[in-house]
């Protein structure tokens, strides 16, 4: 087993910190943010990196969600879970059947329409009228699934259908918690169940636990004094640096 120096955890703390936060006020972002700067440090390893994010997004859900379990649009989060999951599985198998160049033609197809998505809502960030159908959550939530299991991203479809629902911003983060939880827990119990989670995860992830529980609580007591319209117009543009995190690596591969 080997843990990373003291010297070494101390920006990966922040990183852990700073991530559990965002995702507490807004619902998303904790793997995006964790991978994105922490994978670069070179800290750990990519896979163990995941692993850690997987168990400190159930340690922050449970916390996050408790005592706000009844913001939870239950009836439409439901529907989202039963499509996302076997989608998920979906997108594995895809991978492993396409060739890489159909693989990237497909990334940057996603990509593009994540980021005509989100430049068409952070335009206007106004919510639909009325709540869409439970189809149209069913299919968003296939999507992401798909895409998690392809690319490792879920998040971009989730995020775009309910920041767009007439709800209030707490059940929007309440749903995207515990889907985040949902998918982040199915892929622990999958890694555990391949004899792959091992002490190192475990050890961080214990590491993280005061961390995430003193971020979390700052994100619940301390939310940014942000109007809904200007949440919404902030997730919507943090959903086209998504989609173009998607398109960028296969450009520059192609290049």
């Amino acid at each position: 087993m080997i843990i990373p120096e003291l010297a070494a955890l101390a920006p990966f703390a922040l990183v852990v910190i700073a991530a559990v936060y965002f995702h507490t006020v807004t619902g998303f972002g904790l793997a995006m943010i964790i991978m994105g700067l922490a994978s670069g440090a070179g800290i750990v390893s990519v896979a163990t990196l995941a692993s850690v994010v997987s168990i400190v997004t159930l340690m922050n859900s449970a916390l996050a969600l408790r005592g706000n379990l009844h913001h939870v649009p239950w009836a439409v989060t439901g529907v989202m879970v039963v499509a996302v999951l076997p989608a998920s599985l979906l997108g594995v198998l895809l991978l492993d059947y396409l060739s890489s160049e159909a693989a990237d033609v497909i990334q940057v197809l996603l990509g593009l329409v994540i980021v005509y998505g989100g430049v068409n809502f952070a335009w206007k960030p106004e919510p639909l009228k009325q709540l869409s159908g439970r189809g149209s959550f069913a299919y968003y939530a296939f999507l992401g699934g798909l895409i998690g299991g392809m690319f490792g991203i879920p998040g971009p479809p989730l995020i775009f259908q309910l920041y767009r629902q007439p709800l209030s911003l707490a059940q929007i983060r309440g749903g995207l918690i515990f889907l985040n939880a949902v998918i982040a827990g199915a892929r622990t119990l999958f890694v555990a169940a391949q004899g792959q989670l091992y002490s190192q995860e475990l050890v961080l992830s214990a590491i993280c636990l005061p961390l995430v529980a003193v971020a979390t609580l700052a994100g619940k007591r301390y939310p940014p004094p942000c109007s809904p319209q200007t949440m919404r117009r902030f997730a919507f543009a943090l959903l086209i640096l998504m989609g173009l995190g998607l398109i960028v690596p296969v450009l520059v591969h192609w290049l």
